[in-house]
């Protein structure tokens, strides 16, 4: 249970404390001083701890009613056995905790009886807290950084409109180093461990009313309160898309979740009807959440208005793959219409053959991509495209990302590039991403991404028909 305190203004702090930190290199503390200090957070910094006068130069403080002002958020950056104290001192002047460090529930009765402390000082105080067992918040909008691993290793995505939620720190990291090294700009990821107090409900509850996010993407392992999450979820997935994996469907997993953040899985059957009756979008692993990420992320991402894939390309055999995979995955490359096909066929040379997929061939142009693009997604016959570059035809040239971007932003539809190859096509992609488009490297993550926009827009459509109580009893 939370002590309910709305917990928003973890994500808008003036006054940041670090309690426990040091000077000594290597230390989770100083490394989160260091996070803090280049991150650009613009509040007041607080070192505390009685060991130091100043740490990373800043005055540092003996205890937190040292500082002489209220402090709107704590990082704690303790042993396990010293932190319900020092939360215990501070309670009076700190609006909210992020407790970083293990040793809680999931290490054993004595962690637990050491986590149910940090429960009750939640309910009894007011003061909310996140984790134990955590990495806390990134977030881009405040840029306050409180992760304990430096940017050198881990790296820091730049600012977006997609948030993301995991009760796994090490699954947070390791998404935004990958979604960093794909230029897809993140608002904010919070990582929230043992749930001892704010839980998935209320970061969805925040989420739903965050401007600065327009699509959340989850890791669960366990659901603190089955009924507010459904609840939660559902409103924050009206007014954006809202995807997540289950952790933990069984048997090894499950034990694992336990072992890792002490959490009851519970049946997987059960999730998977929450998430139905939520309208969450269900993700099967980490391969489709980072494409789920990158899809809905990407600085040119669209709502896709169903299942119709155009597909166009300059490799044959890449083309009959990504058809492939759609008609695996439910989507349907829909053949042209013949007005749609003559028009192709009067601006293409005659050996090509027109269809879906398009294929231009190794004689492929900056300008036949983008004028193929233009005149197949013009109408309301396709709902998305997949357009597949191969970077061997001698007429295709940096302008190409350019102009599909141009087309794209004119066809008000989403648009996924597949662009695989080696080297040289890994260094072509950026360009893309650079235009604003999701890229993925090979035609099974590229239709992997469609599937998740279809699915997303089998959930609105269903919501839209879904007819209000009144309308019920009317009819």
């Amino acid at each position: 249970m939370s002590s309910g305190a709305d917990p928003n203004f973890f994500f808008k702090p003036e006054t940041v404390a670090v309690i426990g930190a040091t000077e000594a290199s290597g230390k989770i503390s100083g490394i989160i001083m260091d996070s803090l200090a280049s991150s650009g957070f613009q509040g007041r910094i607080y070192p505390v701890n009685p060991k130091y006068s100043s740490v990373k130069g800043y005055e540092c403080y003996p205890s937190i009613g040292a500082i002489g002002e209220a402090v709107d958020v704590a990082i704690v950056a303790l042993p396990a056995f010293a932190v319900a104290q020092a939360l215990e001192e501070a309670a009076s002047r700190v609006r909210g905790a992020i407790v970083i460090g293990g040793g809680f529930s999931e290490a054993g009765e004595a962690g637990q009886a050491l986590e149910r402390e940090l429960k009750s000082l939640a309910v009894k105080t007011g003061m909310r807290i996140i984790g134990p067992n955590c990495m806390g918040i990134y977030d881009t909008v405040s840029r306050l950084d409180t992760f304990f691993i430096p940017p050198e290793r881990i790296k820091r995505p730049g600012t977006g409109h997609l948030s993301v939620v995991s009760q796994s720190g090490s699954f947070a990291v390791t998404a935004m180093d990958e979604l960093a090294s794909e230029s897809t700009g993140i608002a904010r990821v919070i990582s929230y461990g043992n749930s001892s107090d704010v839980n998935e409900s209320d970061l969805l509850e925040f989420l739903a009313d965050d401007e600065h996010t327009s699509a959340v993407a989850m890791y669960l392992e366990a659901v603190v309160d089955g009924q507010r999450f459904i609840k939660a979820a559902a409103r924050c997935a009206a007014k954006k898309p809202v995807m997540a994996v289950k952790a933990g469907r069984g048997g090894a997993g499950q034990r694992a979740t336990f072992s890792h953040t002490a959490s009851i899985a519970g049946r997987y059957e059960i999730y998977k009807a929450a998430f139905k009756k939520a309208g969450i979008i269900e993700l099967d692993g980490y391969e489709e959440f980072i494409a789920a990420c990158k899809v809905f992320g990407a600085a040119k991402a669209r709502p896709s208005g169903g299942a119709r894939v155009m597909i166009i390309t300059d490799g044959g055999g890449v083309g009959v793959a990504l058809a492939d995979e759609c008609a695996r995955r439910g989507l349907e490359a829909v053949p042209l219409k013949k007005e749609v096909e003559d028009g192709l066929s009067s601006m293409l040379p005659p050996y090509f053959a027109v269809g879906n997929p398009l294929d231009l061939t190794g004689s492929a142009t900056d300008e036949w991509f983008a004028s193929s693009l233009e005149k197949t997604m013009a109408g309301d016959d396709y709902d998305v495209a997949i357009v597949a570059a191969l970077w061997g035809p001698p007429g295709l040239t940096d302008g190409l990302a350019r102009g599909i971007a141009v087309k794209a932003d004119e066809s008000g539809k989403p648009v996924i590039i597949c662009s695989p190859g080696g080297e040289y096509s890994r260094d072509k992609s950026r360009l893309f991403t650079g235009a604003g488009l999701p890229v993925f490297s090979t035609p099974e993550s590229a239709v992997r991404a469609a599937s998740i926009l279809a699915k997303d827009a089998a959930f609105r459509k269903g919501r839209e028909r879904k007819p209000t109580r009144r309308q019920a009893r009317n009819e």
